[in-house]
């Protein structure tokens, strides 16, 4: 962490840079912070600016456009904070922003207005002035026996101490109503190293835990990923995986069934597909609606079910995620439906129209 590349010239000593790419860094530099391990640097081709993963995480002049429909807050999550770090939407969960930290920043990042910032309380006084803020939304979830799952990111949670996520795991599990909780996190992909034996071991002991590990190409899936998987994996901990569509870097059947196909060898099953949120710069990242149905169905039963996700749009303006599936229901003939397989063939189902 502490030997990241943070800015332009430490970038321009590792790649050569376009002129799209410097221009980023002209006038006040870049809008949202730029972050890159050591680890994921090493995986960036130097002189190729289109390869996938150095397109996720290397700015460009094009992020400084803003678009129309582009928003600070897409998600409207400040809306839905009944303390602050704690966003309350769904009647049963709860979104618990550890931090403002990450390892890597990558370009499109639902929550730029927020990450890399260094204005959090917790990140600029410490862990007490941290803690006091996690202590509001523990007391907000012990007050609220509805709240069952708790879903802990950020930022990005496994970028806290041992010390500091073994304390928040210790009194979330403390709680008697919540039955799960849930880890967001990119760093088996962006730091794969941080996955260490005594980490496991704190996750652990707080079960049932899950972890959402953010995947986005399968340049990505290196041995060390694989290794830091493993880790997890054994220690029982279910891992799935959320990717967001992007242009230019994932948007093909051919990438995104390899990357889903080599996560279910990794043991980490395909879980959200993503359509890019409308975040402030994020035109030349966003596909079309159309594109992500037409590559969930060149998925569907052209591989294994567990290696498709649910593709979502995450509704601006607090509205939710809300699924999205080809239209494989194509008609009705009395009292039969027709629909349409993956081989584009049609078959009839018997359902009978229920008349008063």
């Amino acid at each position: 962490m502490r030997h990241r590349v943070r800015d332009g010239s430490s970038l321009a000593s590792i790649l050569r840079l376009t002129q799209a790419e410097s221009a980023a860094f002209a006038g006040t530099g870049v809008a949202f912070p730029l972050a890159i391990t050591p680890y994921y640097a090493s995986l960036l081709d130097p002189d190729n600016p289109d390869q996938p993963l150095r397109r996720s995480v290397v700015p460009t002049i094009h992020e400084t456009l803003r678009a129309q429909g582009e928003l600070d807050d897409p998600l409207a999550e400040e809306a839905d904070e009944p303390v602050p770090g704690l966003v309350h939407r769904y009647p049963d969960r709860v979104l618990l922003l550890a931090t403002e930290s990450c390892s890597v920043y990558c370009r499109y990042c639902t929550r730029s207005r927020l990450v890399g910032r260094g204005h959090a309380a917790g990140e600029t006084h410490g862990e007490p002035v941290r803690y006091r803020r996690w202590e509001a939304a523990l007391q907000y979830i012990a007050a609220h026996p509805e709240i069952r799952d708790v879903l802990v990111s950020g930022g990005d949670p496994l970028t806290l101490s041992d010390d500091s996520i073994e304390w928040l795991l210790s009194r979330i599990r403390a709680i008697g109503h919540v039955e799960i909780i849930r880890l967001g996190t990119k760093v088996p992909a962006v730091l794969p190293m941080r996955i260490t034996p005594r980490l496991v071991s704190i996750i652990r002991r707080y079960h049932p835990v899950w972890m959402s590990l953010h995947v986005t190409h399968p340049d990505e899936l290196t041995s060390d990923m694989g290794r830091a998987c493993e880790c997890l994996a054994d220690a029982g901990i279910p891992l799935g995986s959320q990717t967001v569509l992007l242009s230019g870097v994932n948007d093909s059947v051919p990438v995104l069934k390899q990357l889903f196909q080599k996560l279910l060898t990794m043991r980490v099953r395909p879980y959200y597909l993503y359509q890019c949120d409308p975040i402030p710069g994020s035109a030349h990242f966003r596909t079309s609606v159309a594109t992500g149905l037409e590559i969930i169905r060149g998925l569907r039963g052209h591989t294994t079910g567990y290696a498709v996700p649910n593709y979502v749009i995450d509704a601006p303006g607090g509205g939710g995620k809300i699924p999205l599936q080809p239209d494989y229901c194509v008609g009705r003939d009395d009292d039969e439906l027709i629909l349409e397989n993956y081989q584009g063939r049609t078959f009839t189902y018997p359902d009978p129209k229920v008349h008063a």
